[in-house]
């Protein structure tokens, strides 16, 4: 610019010049003059960045909430939870999983010390989160008085006043189910114990006194009865008019297949739209489908007779029940259930499936819990409750999440060999080292977005563990066995940030209320806390010091 204020060189000339500058110079040019502070923010220019900088095609539209590509740019810069903040020591052996109270002050721990702690994230709830905030253990429970190996699973209460806690229960002769525990976060005490099997379908809440757990009944080598329970949060209910636990389904197992990771969505937030996911150009290829109550899949000849049925539906109970022993081997049982249960049924899943029930009306008169009730109760030809749904993810499903209006499933999984084909469920097809993240609709029960490929495993198809997503209103969050948690923006699906550990990372987890703030949990038994660079600058900005009364009385003299 010469003395008169005339620039020496177009806006066209200046804008070429900064596109082939990095986003950190082009705005280091800002600060020179008005006409680079003006051209600095043009959005033409700063589109171009964004594609170059985060490599995201250039078909993918920007985020439907953003008001320009320059905030675009910063929100995925500066918001993301990175900065690793706090390093906790508070467990002595692999941390396995972690949750957030609803109001995002709390966050609980789970652990193989076979410990579950309950730790604070702000100061008291009258105070925001201020310059000195610290994350501090306000309770632990010991599970091991319990017979308890180690604690997996957590979850708050929707009122954050009760705490649901999952573990691994050491029976007699050395047998391993589950437990789950229920523990009051006023005291910390212990309200009620409730079994699990197996260990890991973890349990989950359906209202804030009521959760769900399950029950594993082997019929034959390959076929088994998955039951899902209805229980009551405190125990101790002494009438006999009201029941503590009840039976909400009974669900037909083949191919060496059970039900593992119970989740509850809720589907009355399905109709406030998701930007993120239904703007633009959805869905790629839909996923299959099956809707098991349909006549459009496969379905088994030849009727049963129904006296037939009738009676092997009371033998079954009181074979599942322990009233009766089988006179048949349990691959001659196994075939009759299969053969004469499977009329009016399609065809099932195989073990790489996720399945979704309904919740149901019941009446009044057919429950006495207090409390939700699921179901509709089976027919009297009926053995099994069918499944409303099911998605074939065609691998091995290693980790769920729900997205923060529980519409969107985001399923971690390890893909089998195109065209495989499970011939023996004993020995399924070996599986991709690769993670394919994939999002699914549960309002329409289908994919809705290209699979995510980021990091990899190594255990083989037996060792496979579970390894916790979490997703918040912009990020998904994920584990992996590469020492890492990865953490992706929703719209672009694009890896944002790698968190580092010494070892596996087994759970991540958001701030419901902040999602700036993240946790992650490893086998190096430490948990860390990240924040975004945006929050660490407001942190960590110095406070105007106080002024004294004595101060303010002489500048009014003045």
């Amino acid at each position: 610019m010469d003395e008169g204020g005339t620039p020496l060189l177009p806006d066209s000339l200046v804008y070429q010049i900064f596109l082939s500058l990095g986003p950190a110079d082009v705005l280091a040019a800002g600060l020179v003059c008005r006409q680079w502070q003006a051209v600095s923010r043009d959005e033409f220019l700063w589109r171009e960045q964004f594609y170059r900088y985060y490599q995201v095609a250039r078909d993918v539209p920007r985020h439907p909430a953003a008001m320009s590509w320059y905030e675009e740019f910063q929100r995925l810069y500066d918001t993301v939870p990175c900065v690793e903040v706090q390093t906790l020591r508070e467990h002595t052996d692999q941390v396995l999983h972690l949750s957030f109270s609803h109001s995002g002050y709390q966050f609980a721990s789970c652990s193989k010390d076979c410990t579950v702690k309950a730790i604070t994230t702000a100061a008291p709830a009258e105070q925001i989160w201020s310059n000195d905030l610290t994350i501090s253990l306000l309770h632990s429970a010991d599970m091991r008085p319990y017979n308890w190996s180690y604690t997996q699973f957590s979850q708050f209460n929707k009122d954050d006043s009760l705490l649901l806690a999952s573990g691994v229960f050491l029976g007699p002769h050395n047998s391993s189910s589950g437990e789950i525990a229920v523990i009051s976060l006023d005291s910390f005490a212990l309200l009620s114990r409730v079994r699990n099997k197996p260990y890991d379908v973890f349990g989950c809440w359906l209202t804030e006194t009521s959760l769900i757990s399950g029950n594993l009944h082997r019929i034959g080598d390959i076929t088994s009865c998955s039951v899902l329970w209805l229980n009551n949060a405190f125990q101790d209910v002494e009438s006999e008019n009201v029941n503590v636990v009840k039976r909400l389904f009974k669900i037909q197992n083949l191919n060496a297949s059970t039900v593992r990771t119970v989740m509850v969505a809720d589907c009355s937030r399905f109709d406030s739209p998701d930007l993120l996911l239904e703007a633009g150009d959805p869905a790629t290829s839909p996923c299959r489908i099956f809707d098991l109550g349909s006549d459009n899949e496969e379905v088994v000849a030849g009727p049963a007779p129904a006296h037939a049925k009738e009676g092997l539906r009371h033998f079954l109970d009181r074979v599942l029940e322990g009233r009766a022993q089988p006179q048949l081997s349990e691959r001659m049982l196994e075939t009759k259930v299969a053969e004469l249960l499977a009329q009016g049924h399609t065809k099932p899943p195989e073990r790489s499936a996720t399945g979704a029930k309904s919740i149901k009306q019941i009446l009044p008169h057919q429950m006495t819990t207090a409390g939700p009730v699921l179901g509709e109760g089976r027919g009297s030809d009926a053995f099994f409750d069918a499944l409303d749904h099911v998605i074939d993810i065609h691998g091995h499903i290693i980790g769920m999440g729900l997205s923060p209006d529980n519409r969107y499933l985001y399923v971690n999984s390890r893909a089998w060999p195109n065209g495989a084909v499970v011939a023996d469920p004993m020995q399924p097809p070996p599986i991709a080292e690769e993670i394919d993240l994939l999002v699914f609709d549960l309002k329409t029960m289908r994919e809705v977005r290209r699979a995510l490929r980021a990091h990899r495993a190594y255990t083989p198809n037996d060792e496979c563990f579970f390894i916790f997503l979490d997703v918040s209103r912009d990020f998904v969050a994920s584990g992996a066995e590469d020492r890492h948690g990865y953490i992706w923006d929703r719209h672009y699906n694009i890896c944002l940030a790698r968190l580092r550990h010494e070892d596996v990372v087994n759970s991540v987890v958001f701030s419901p209320q902040e999602q700036e703030l993240l946790l992650t949990a490893s086998d190096d038994a430490t948990i860390k806390a990240w924040r975004s660079p945006r929050t660490m600058r407001v942190l960590q900005a110095p406070r105007p010091r106080p002024r004294t009364f004595f101060s303010w009385l002489a500048s009014q003299r003045r």
